[in-house]
């Protein structure tokens, strides 16, 4: 099957343009002018109408089935105060009768604008139910809270720990690893949601131009079920969006388990469905400050954060995951995270040389020396450009302007040379890649302040943040040869947009629509 498309603005890389496309079998043959591709006989030839046309975005990090998930759960994102939380944890229940457990996320109490602006806590919850069992996750998933249902439910005290995580059992709030347990009060979903929601998550992936992801979708216990799900919805060819797993094990028996079961005998074929990533999380969030830093908060002395895996915990997952020719990527948003895990990939390093291609998730908050490091060694970042939308608002209070200044430094750490990629970290920001690039180009809020932009010396060239969200992204992947690029030899995942992208205002960046979206040579989506 050959497809030309023609008379388009097809971006093949910084600075070349090209006007027409041959594809065949799913992989481009040619690019070049119309009057060049049109020597060629086609089985379909395809009018851009002067339209541009981009790689398919490549989201480097977020979580697929929370995509499809939060379609499904109680939506808190909208919540402007604990009222509204209230109100929308009731609405929910008496539109779903006889549900025996609620479980919502989204809300995040920097948003709140009326009443008090503090972190929800059992008291809140039991005014929605106390005859239920109810978990509301913050937008960052590094803090939920439960109502007194749940705790007695659960029977935990103040004797109660958890490795890695903390539990205030007066207010019902729990943090990093003791968030698993508290969720695990609501009851598991079949085989059947689970995949429901992750073909919707992926419908809706493909509508907004995203045609790969990388995502954390398995996470330690069960972890058998969920591959095995997720695995089947690939070899029975149910959706287009290509898949690289990133498997979270915070427990190193665990690992050894993966490595022995999954690692060894799953099936991938590394171009829809890839073995991925060992994805740990070291720290938490700036927003719940469980990010861990080498100095305290600035706004709550005596805390430097929660690290969710000790030093030794971190290097021992890494050592194994590299002597079993495994990808490591870590979770880490405070500068000493950040400090922990360069340590921890520099010493499973011979010479220096990053061969396994371990990187950094988030890698928010960061002094100079920190990004020299990590371009010295090689280490892909997975940036977040949308995160500025809410941390402007809090990181000078939170961490300094003097560290602020050289942290979210997606300009810097691109410019040193090292491999940087871009994703959303979705469900935690919305999954849309223009909001993002749109972040990284104005260094704004998605209202439009600072008006400047915030540390605009971070800001990224549009070509810059393009090639980091296609070609970047298939850089993490090993698959930089043949994804990533409108070029020969690589495979046909494109996008075709409503506006040109490269001339507009930058202001109207996020508001671009895909028009239509292909994979492997296919028309996926048509608006």
């Amino acid at each position: 099957m050959k497809t030309i498309l023609k008379n388009g603005k097809i971006y093949v890389e910084k600075n070349n343009f090209k006007e027409a496309i041959l594809i065949e079998d799913g992989t481009i043959k040619e690019v070049g002018s119309n009057d060049e591709i049109l020597k060629n006989n086609a089985d379909n030839i395809v009018d851009l109408n002067g339209k541009t046309v981009l790689p398919g975005f490549n989201d480097s990090h977020l979580h697929i089935t929370l995509v499809g998930d939060g379609m499904s759960c109680c939506d808190l994102t909208k919540a402007r105060s604990i009222n509204d939380v209230i109100e929308l944890g009731k609405k929910f229940i008496r539109e779903n009768e006889g549900i025996k457990a609620l479980y919502g996320r989204g809300w995040n109490q920097d948003y709140f604008t009326c009443g008090e602006k503090r972190i929800l806590n059992r008291f809140d919850l039991d005014k929605i139910s106390t005859e239920i069992p109810i978990v509301f996750d913050r937008v960052c998933i590094h803090l939920a809270v439960g109502n007194t249902k749940a705790l007695e439910i659960l029977g935990v005290d103040e004797n109660t720990v958890v490795d890695g995580g903390v539990i205030d059992t007066l207010n019902g709030i729990f943090t990093e690893n003791a968030t698993s347990l508290l969720r695990s009060v609501i009851p598991k979903k079949s085989d059947e949601d689970i995949e429901r929601e992750f073909l919707m998550a992926a419908n809706y992936a493909l509508s907004l131009g995203i045609t790969s992801v990388q995502s954390c979708d398995i996470m330690g216990e069960d972890f058998e079920r969920m591959f095995r799900i997720i695995n089947n919805i690939y070899k029975d060819k149910k959706v287009k969006l290509r898949y690289g797993h990133q498997y979270n094990f915070q427990d190193i028996d665990d690992f050894r388990s993966y490595i022995e079961t999954e690692h060894k005998t799953g099936k991938y074929d590394e171009k829809f469905l890839s073995k991925g990533a060992l994805k740990l999380f070291k720290d938490g969030s700036l927003g719940a400050r469980t990010a861990l830093m080498l100095d305290d908060y600035k706004d709550d002395q005596g805390n430097r954060g929660v690290a969710a895996l000790s030093d030794e915990q971190l290097q021992k997952l890494c050592d194994l995951a590299t002597e079993n020719g495994i990808r490591v990527i870590t979770h880490a948003i405070g500068d000493g995270a950040i400090e922990s895990v360069i340590n921890a990939y520099e010493s499973t390093m011979k010479d220096g040389v990053n061969l396994l291609r371990h990187g950094i998730v988030h890698c928010q908050i960061t002094s100079k020396k920190q990004l020299e490091r990590i371009a010295k060694l090689n280490i892909p970042v997975m940036y977040q450009p949308i995160f500025l939308d809410y941390d402007m608002n809090i990181v000078e209070d939170r961490v300094g302007k003097e560290l602020a200044s050289t942290s979210y430094a997606f300009n810097t750490l691109y410019k040193l040379g090292a491999p940087v990629s871009l994703s959303t970290d979705a469900p935690v920001e919305e999954c849309n890649p223009f909001s993002n690039i749109y972040c990284a180009v104005t260094r704004q809020s998605i209202s439009g302040k600072p008006v400047g932009g915030f540390y605009p010396n971070e800001k990224m060239e549009l070509e810059d943040a393009i090639d980091a969200y296609t070609y970047g992204s298939a850089f993490n992947e090993f698959k930089e040869e043949f994804k990533g690029r409108l070029k020969p030899g690589y495979v046909a995942d494109l996008i075709v947009l409503d506006k040109d992208i490269f001339t507009i205002d930058e202001k109207y960046i996020k508001d671009i629509k895909v028009e239509k979206t292909m994979v492997d040579g296919e028309f996926v989506y048509d608006l």
